[in-house]
């Protein structure tokens, strides 16, 4: 009897283990990306299909080491990050304070909705020709172009979070006493940061797409002027490692964005 027992927990165990793995979210998004590229080496390997089509993940691992050990790539990376972010910063700061303005007076909203009407829709890609002949293209040039990328959406999401704010919370504010600075400091700031921080998730990832793509038109250096140049004398392994770095900071803003919009959440509700 308590053998029957004993190998039933034996083959409940290993099953255990296995759900507990797949109710893990950690482990089954790193899981995928592995089986992914797992998958990836074997078709690869057994189709024999070339590398200037698609290379193998081993391949592209050796070029991206090669890459970065040359300090050409570490370079570039550093380089495109300077200019996404300095301009980001720039974007959040006077994005956050220019949809407060926005979001509480009803004249300036006015006005600034005709011109987001008008402005926001616009492909953002569509300005470089028109930069380039007013800022050249030197750093001035992309950190615009970062900017443009991010402004908007933080501005938008800015105005809709104070928009949403609870009209109870600001009456009692007042008759407290609190002054507007603090009103807009202590209420509708808090009130609006997890819109504020859907505007930061989206300007941040149309100001990358936006520095890479104005990089690979006119940049000498940074990740968009190294892709274009691998692309051209078609070395296809570079590409994909230059791809990879992208994915793998995309990754890295996204889960940082998330760290800290939980941390300002706790800060909302102490």
């Amino acid at each position: 009897m308590r053998t029957g027992e004993a190998a039933k927990e034996m083959t409940v165990k290993p099953g255990g283990a296995v759900r507990a793995l797949l109710d893990n979210r950690r482990v089954l998004g790193w899981g995928s990306i592995v089986l992914v590229l797992l998958v990836w080496e074997l078709v690869a390997r057994i189709s024999g299909v070339s590398a200037l089509y698609l290379p193998r993940p081993s391949q592209i691992l050796v070029t991206l080491i090669s890459m970065f050990s040359g300090g050409g790539l570490a370079l570039d990376l550093g380089v495109t990050l300077w200019r996404i972010f300095a301009g980001f910063a720039i974007a959040l700061v006077a994005g956050t304070l220019l949809g407060l303005w926005i979001a509480t007076s009803w004249r300036i909203q006015a006005v600034a909705d005709m011109f987001i009407a008008a402005l926001y829709p616009l492909p953002k890609v569509t300005l470089i020709p028109l930069l380039i002949i007013w800022l050249g293209t030197g750093g001035p040039f992309m950190l615009s172009i970062s900017f443009l990328g991010a402004i908007f959406p933080i501005v938008i999401n800015t105005v809709l979070g104070v928009s949403q704010c609870d009209p109870g919370l600001v009456l009692a504010a007042r008759d407290l006493g609190a002054t507007p600075q603090q009103i807009m400091r202590r209420v509708l700031l808090p009130s609006a940061i997890p819109s504020i921080f859907a505007g930061i998730r989206l300007g941040l990832g149309v100001s990358i797409i936006l520095v890479v793509a104005a990089e690979m038109v006119v940049g000498k250096v940074g990740l968009g002027a190294r892709l274009y140049l691998a692309g051209q004398i078609l070395e296809t392994e570079q590409v994909f490692a230059v791809l990879i770095v992208l994915a793998a900071l995309g990754i890295i803003v996204t889960k940082a964005q998330d760290a800290i919009d939980a941390s300002l959440g706790n800060w909302r509700i102490d």
